[in-house]
């Protein structure tokens, strides 16, 4: 069948030249392909000697032998040296090497003509006269030693390479490949052709396989670095492979198409180091995340929270967390002690709870992963449950060692990590880590990286634990040493309220009191030690105690706070305050850790007078609230913080109206992060608006009102509402100094006994107050003063203008006086002695009848008098 051949034939690339010779030796034809062959046209060269055209001279004596023979009608094929056109390549390697060689292979003599090498084939021809000529095909020797370098190439690539190559024809079927391809895939080369991607991978590689042939086919545009993976029929492994797609086709331009060639590499073992690298860089990742989310918490909770949203999904899909009950319980039992009998444990470990669970899995448990033994069901969050005794967990849990629990049959689950949670040497839980079915299973880096995650927060949850044992012991020892219940005063009705910081804050050193004073009257205290934790609530204790014991010596408020201050200096050294005092001109070179310092706010209230003194240390000022007035807050000289030293505290007296009402407070009350001092101050005055409902009322509204949730400090408020003693609570007598006094002031107290239908205190009364106010008499100076003052108990006084304090001691079997304190002690509850600005008082108190408190004296203690 008759066709023209594609373009791109054999034809284009070895180009085929012809002339022929006459009978006479001359060339009397000559082809285009001679003309370029040569560079001489065939008007140059027809009628002439072919021998003197294109043959060197030094080759035309042995041309012309060889000539003759031809025209005697003889064959030939042989090489034939010619001359190069002008400019021509001669067509040497660049490394020396000639592309052709005969004897006198192509070359420059100076600056002649290169010489070139042809393949000379001559055969007999015979004209219409029957005369001998010769026709002769050339071929240039350049172009077959080209053509011998491709095919020792592509031999090379076929036979030697070690990269795989396949030669793929424009239906996607394989037409050629290498021995190295045989070799993977088995077989022969030769076995191969036919076949399409199909037979060697998966279809969805195939798939994507075929689609990439296509478009180089279509497009031209090679393909680089295109990754597929499969199994070897060989090896029955998995290999990952880069290839490289190009379009194959001969001749230039519109040339003919013969397939796509691919040229694979294996590059199993740089995904497997790629896959361990990024592996690598992951876990360095999550372990970077940890160090930075785990732990931000001193809640236990929350820290195992934090611990499921680093893992899932970045390292599992289902995650658990399990702690031991007695951890969370704040027992004292170490963790992870097994119970002393199988009818306590139920023969499973100790009682653990799920305090978090996560997962990233729709359809997986909602609980957590499993541990299949004895039908074991895995709890939810909150729930306290044992693992049983066989089980993974539980030997994970009592050998401090990795577990990995198999996914059970028809479980979403591949296999599971039971890791228990070591800090310092003792389990505190166990994380269960699972990945579900077609998810990469857990490796030995993944173990490794599971151990340190539960490690990590292992310490922070046991560091939370040994936080919240110390808040929860800070925080008892300091609601130990605040009043307990609702206090009680005379003249006074009182609310207070203590709210201490959340876990995340340790305890502070606020602390409040109310103490009572000889004549019904009160101290109220309010005070705050600078820094947080058990240090501070130590010092608020000490602090506290120090108070009390200088109230009951009935000192002014500006003397309590000046004690209170040396108190403070000496708290942060061994010997106390003198020590501190001396070594004062020293304080540049103290350990700031161990100086104490401290708010405090102290009044004295009066219910007779309805007069207050107050004094301040560095405290935020107290606030009043008049009947119908707005909140102000008492202007009293703030003074420096106790522990500071060097300065003396003043003190102002105020006079307060019935049903007014008195707020001490803390400053985590109205002072925050979020909230300044000044800001803080006046939501407070206007939380106290309605001051006028009840107290308990007020207090709630104050704290509802005001932003008490942050928890950044503790807050203590003390609120006080001013009822005083009514008039005729009080019985008040002067009297001269003069013997006689002494039965007027026994009559006074008689009538105003029996006028608060008192009579069963009468005798007593009268027994005392005649031995206070002759002792009056002998020991004292000036007017004499009689107070009589019911409330909750009857308080008498006996004032004068002496200095000198009554002391008591026991009286020797002779002496005659000094038994007079002694009695006035075994009669009352409780007597007294105190200062005052122009002399002293020498009190008594007694139980009103009917109270627990009223016993009358036994023989024995009176007896114990003599």
């Amino acid at each position: 069948m008759w066709q023209s051949s594609p373009q791109g034939s054999l034809y284009d690339y070895v180009k085929v030249a012809s002339f022929s010779i006459g009978p006479d030796g001359l060339i009397d034809q000559w082809s285009s392909r001679a003309a370029e062959l040569f560079g001489l046209s065939a008007r140059d060269v027809r009628g002439k000697d072919p021998l003197g055209v294109f043959v060197p001279p030094e080759f035309r004596a042995k041309g012309y032998r060889k000539l003759s023979e031809i025209l005697d009608g003889n064959e030939w094929t042989g090489l034939v040296p010619y001359l190069l056109p002008p400019g021509a390549d001669t067509g040497e390697d660049p490394s020396g090497d000639a592309t052709g060689d005969a004897g006198g292979g192509p070359r420059r003599d100076g600056g002649r003509r290169g010489h070139g090498l042809a393949e000379v084939y001559v055969m007999p021809s015979e004209t219409d006269q029957g005369e001998r000529g010769a026709v002769c095909i050339v071929v240039d020797v350049r172009a077959l030693r080209r053509i011998e370098t491709d095919l020792a190439s592509s031999q090379a690539i076929f036979g030697q390479s070690p990269f795989g190559f396949i030669l793929f024809s424009t239906n996607l079927t394989v037409r050629r490949v290498n021995e190295r391809f045989a070799t993977v895939f088995g077989g022969s080369a030769s076995d191969h052709r036919g076949r399409s991607a199909s037979d060697y991978l998966s279809t969805g590689e195939a798939d994507r396989l075929d689609a990439a042939l296509r478009r180089v086919l279509d497009t031209g545009d090679p393909v680089v670095e295109f990754k597929l993976n499969g199994v070897t029929p060989c090896g029955g492994e998995r290999r990952h492979w880069s290839l490289n797609l190009y379009r194959v086709g001969v001749g230039v331009g519109s040339g003919r198409t013969l397939g796509v060639a691919a040229v694979a590499t294996d590059v199993t073992q740089r995904h497997i180091a790629a896959h361990e690298a990024a592996s690598t860089r992951r876990n360095l990742a999550l372990l970077n995340e940890a160090s930075a989310r785990i732990g931000n918490s001193l809640d236990l909770e929350t820290t195992a929270r934090e611990l499921l949203g680093v893992a899932v999904p970045n390292f599992c899909d289902l995650a658990s967390v399990d702690l031991y009950q007695s951890l969370l319980t704040g027992e004292e039992a170490p963790p992870g002690r097994w119970a002393a009998s199988a009818d306590e444990s139920g023969g499973g470990t100790a009682r653990l709870r799920r305090v978090a669970f996560a997962s990233a899995v729709s359809d997986g448990p909602l609980s957590g992963p499993g541990d299949p033994h004895d039908g074991y069901v895995s709890p939810e969050v909150g729930a306290v449950h044992r693992f049983p005794f066989g089980s993974h967990s539980a030997v994970a849990l009592r050998s401090a060692q990795v577990q990995s629990i198999p996914g059970g049959q028809g479980s979403l689950l591949q296999s599971t990590l039971a890791v228990p949670m070591v800090a310092h040497d003792t389990v505190v839980g166990l994380v269960q880590f699972a990945r579900a079915k077609g998810s990469e299973p857990f490796g030995d880096r993944d173990r490794a990286l599971a151990v340190e995650l539960a490690a990590r927060a292992a310490v922070c949850i046991d560091n939370a634990r040994l936080y919240r044992r110390e808040h929860e012991r800070a925080l008892i020892l300091q609601r130990s040493l605040l009043p307990p219940g609702d206090p009680e005063a005379a003249g006074l009705d009182i609310a207070c309220r203590y709210l201490p910081g959340n876990a995340a804050t340790e305890v502070g050193g606020d602390w409040f009191d109310v103490i009572e004073l000889p004549g019904h009257r009160t101290a109220l205290v309010v005070g705050d030690v600078m820094g947080r934790g058990l240090r501070a609530a130590v010092a608020m204790g000490e602090l506290r105690t120090a108070v009390r014991t200088l109230a009951l010596l009935d000192l002014e408020p500006a003397e309590v706070l000046g004690a209170l201050d040396e108190i403070a200096s000496g708290l942060g050294t061994p010997n106390g305050a003198q020590q501190a005092s001396r070594v004062a001109h020293k304080a540049r070179d103290a350990d700031l850790a161990e100086v104490y310092l401290a708010t405090c706010v102290y009044a004295v209230y009066d219910p007779v007078t309805r007069r207050c003194t107050f004094a301040n240390a560095g405290h935020p000022p107290p606030v009043l609230v008049e009947p119908g007035e707005k909140a102000l807050l008492l202007d009293v000289p703030p003074g420096v913080p106790l522990g500071v030293g060097g300065e003396p505290f003043e003190q102002v007296e105020v006079e307060l109206s019935e049903n007014s009402l008195l707020a001490l407070y803390t400053d985590g009350l109205v002072e925050s992060r979020d909230q300044t001092l000044e800001e803080g101050l006046g939501a407070f005055r206007a939380s106290l608006a309605h001051a006028e409902r009840p107290l308990e009322d007020v207090a709630d509204h104050v704290l509802s009102t005001l932003e008490t949730s942050h928890g950044q400090d503790d807050i203590a408020l003390l609120m006080a509402r001013i009822q005083g003693l009514p008039a005729d609570a009080v019985g008040d007598w002067r009297m001269p100094r003069e013997p006689r006094s002494v039965g007027r002031a026994r009559e006074y107290a008689r009538a105003q006994l029996i006028a608060w239908d008192l009579e069963p205190l009468v005798d007593t009364v009268e027994l005392l107050v005649s031995e206070l106010v002759t002792n009056a008499m002998r020991y004292g100076e000036g007017e004499i003063r009689l107070r009589l003052l019911r409330d909750r108990t009857l308080v008498c006084e006996v004032w004068d203008a002496g200095l000198v304090q009554p002391r008591r001691r026991r009286a020797r079997d002779t002496d005659e006086g000094g038994r007079g304190l002694q009695l006035v002690g075994m009669l009352s509850s409780a007597w007294g002695s105190r200062r005052t600005p122009r002399g002293k008082t020498v009190w008594f108190e007694l139980a009103l009848p009917g109270s627990a408190s009223a016993a009358e004296p036994t023989v024995e203690q009176l007896l114990s008098m003599f």
